[in-house]
């Protein structure tokens, strides 16, 4: 019984100090990624694998970071910009299925009405109003995180969230 233990034991990886502040990292960062792909992607699936992709690309490249204090707006951004990647694949993919088919998406007319009036009012809006406005309205954070998250100053956030609720109430009407 002793000989199975040793052989169990050397398949487990002892991990150095600053690759357990990694693990430790990428674990507390798992469900800001998720919620970030998911508020950009709105399909869980997608996201997930979003997610999954950032926090490899975040494990392999987390030595290449500046500023450990930044990591979470480090993950926010890297996540932003994956997450519009795959949307931008998958827009691109539905076009050219579209064309070969002939067939008009049906995607529209299952979404409520409402939710889908905000959500094609917030996807009209320009990249940097429309992170804020998601972290800031749909995920709950206040400014100062927000700031953080994104990189700018406080102020900055806060002209922006104005700009995106003035464009968006003129968008809904």
């Amino acid at each position: 019984m002793h000989e199975r233990a040793a052989d169990i034991g050397d398949l487990f990886v002892v991990t150095t100090g600053s690759e357990q502040e990694v693990e430790k990292r990428l674990l507390e960062s798992s469900r800001l990624a998720f919620r970030v792909a998911y508020s950009v992607l709105r399909h869980r699936q997608d996201a997930e694998d979003v997610a999954q992709d950032v926090l490899v690309r975040a494990h392999r490249r987390f030595a290449t970071l500046r500023d450990p204090t930044r990591y979470r707006a480090w993950i926010v951004r890297m996540t932003w910009r994956l997450a519009m990647d795959h949307r931008r694949g998958d827009a691109r993919r539905r076009q050219r299925e579209l064309a070969h088919t002939q067939l008009a998406p049906t995607e529209d007319a299952q979404l409520a009405g409402r939710d889908r009036a905000l959500w094609t009012a917030i996807d009209a809006l320009p990249e940097k109003l429309r992170l804020v406005i998601v972290l800031a309205s749909v995920e709950g954070h206040d400014v100062d995180e927000v700031a953080r998250l994104v990189g700018a100053p406080p102020g900055t956030v806060k002209s922006r969230l104005f700009t995106a609720r003035k464009r968006l109430k003129e968008l809904l009407g």
